[in-house]
């Protein structure tokens, strides 16, 4: 696979550090961003070949904007950029605070649109890339207590098929992955080992779905445990 530079969302924790660490075992540089350094520096750690860290708060047009140039001056041209960063609050729609309903949307719709605006015209230069947006089964089906969190995917899933439209006579691949409940911070306390898949399983679907085959084109992938249908 054409791959050399790795950018990932949301790369300290979960299903982003899988990646990452599958990903830098595949001899790419990895960039790391987060907005916690700690974590990523615990990712980091992990990882067998060169490697980048940014800080940045993916919300923030103007701070991905800067991270992104950053890394093409420092790391090179991006080839794949995995949108993965996601927070949840998960509560009744009465009881959701304004703050709480910001920072979902921010970080889960606008994050998103802001960090694949910053690569798309290197990518359009050179016909070549690929974008990946983690969006879990919540951008797909309804469920209580997830109203906000939900309409913050729905409209990630929708910003992903447009964009796969958009994109369709390029050589530019656009996949959507829609999960359900992993083992990860996100979900910390809720899970069991019996109904929450494991992150390195969903990592290896998604980088498998990507590889470019003969004749072939994916353009989403739902993963759920054999257990729950959510």
């Amino acid at each position: 696979m054409d791959i050399n530079v790795v950018v990932i969302t949301g790369a300290g924790s979960g299903l982003g550090a899988s990646l990452a660490k599958k990903y830098s075992d595949l001899g790419c540089h990895v960039c790391l961003l987060g907005r916690t350094k700690t974590k990523l520096v615990r990712t980091a750690e992990t990882l067998n070949h060169r490697h980048s860290i940014y800080e940045v708060d993916i919300s923030s047009k103007n701070d991905v904007a800067k991270v992104m140039q950053s890394i093409k001056e420092e790391d090179g041209q991006i080839d794949l950029l995995i949108n993965n960063a996601g927070v949840g609050v998960f509560d009744l729609t009465e009881n959701l605070d304004e703050a709480s309903i910001h920072q979902m949307i921010d970080t889960n719709l606008k994050g998103t649109i802001f960090c694949t605006q910053e690569v798309l015209s290197d990518m359009k230069k050179r016909n070549r890339g690929y974008i990946i947006n983690i969006v879990s089964l919540s951008g797909k089906r309804a469920k209580i207590t997830e109203s906000v969190y939900s309409a913050s995917k729905f409209g990630a899933r929708g910003f992903t098929e447009n964009l796969a439209l958009e994109l369709e006579d390029s050589a530019i691949r656009v996949l959507g992955a829609y999960m359900g409940n992993m083992k990860t911070e996100l979900w910390d306390g809720a899970y069991t080992e019996e109904t929450y898949m494991d992150p390195n399983d969903v990592a290896d679907i998604i980088m498998e779905s990507i590889k470019p085959r003969k004749n072939v084109l994916v353009e989403e992938v739902v993963i759920r445990d054999n257990k729950n249908k959510y």
